[in-house]
């Protein structure tokens, strides 16, 4: 009786809903399952609402192995608009492993945008990059920038390589290399970078050119 009144404090939940052996889509639940771990806790929520024939909110937790699915979905494996959880896919996704429009993970697939050690995207940033532009200690792309930078298009890097190489070490045909001891691109002028990419591509587009630039004075 103790422990119901502490999950009952904790969860904002009445005794008898603790207890109700009947649940739905449109209740809040706790059940007891077999633990992966120690823990038999399991928490489990569905909003009444739902779009796309998802619940808008459906949280699904606990020391096992659980899946949430919902426009919000939290779990160890969740799939949704904005996810959070081990495993996510679908929409916004924050966890050990994302995939989805925008991925901040650990390892990071988005299509629009990724954050993450490992991460692939229209836009990437992690330690190891990959996708159109891309920014990390190895990043590789068609813009690409990084410790180590490699392009198709426009390499610039401590390490380049690619039609436009800038960078300390730079390998390519159309190539700026740095002097600057200290490790920074402070004897290269914006204006310089500039010229140099649209003459190689004249119709590239400008907040491109601006975001290749930014690391120049």
């Amino acid at each position: 009786m103790d422990k119901l009144i502490l999950l009952s404090d904790s969860f904002h939940i009445s005794i008898g809903g603790l207890i109700k052996t009947k649940t739905s889509a449109d209740q809040w639940t706790f059940e007891e399952h077999r633990p992966l771990f120690f823990s038999p806790f399991h928490y489990e929520y569905k909003s009444r609402k739902s779009l796309f024939g998802l619940p808008l909110v459906h949280i699904n937790v606990g020391s096992g192995f659980y899946t949430a699915k919902g426009i919000l979905a939290v779990g160890t494996v969740s799939a949704g608009l904005l996810s959070i959880g081990g495993v996510q896919w679908v929409g916004f996704c924050i966890g050990g492993l994302s995939i989805g429009l925008i991925g901040l993970a650990g390892a990071a697939l988005g299509l629009l945008l990724s954050i993450g050690g490992l991460s692939i995207g229209t836009l990437a940033i992690g330690g190891i990059a990959a996708g159109i532009m891309t920014l990390g200690g190895l990043s590789i792309g068609m813009f690409s920038i990084g410790g180590a930078a490699i392009a198709t298009h426009v390499a610039i890097g401590g390490y380049a390589n690619g039609h436009i190489a800038i960078g300390h070490i730079a390998r390519s045909i159309k190539v700026i290399v740095s002097d600057s001891q200290a490790g920074s691109f402070d004897d290269i002028s914006v204006k310089e970078v500039k010229h140099l990419i649209q003459k190689e591509y004249p119709h590239l587009w400008n907040p491109i050119v601006n975001w290749l630039t930014l690391f120049f004075r």
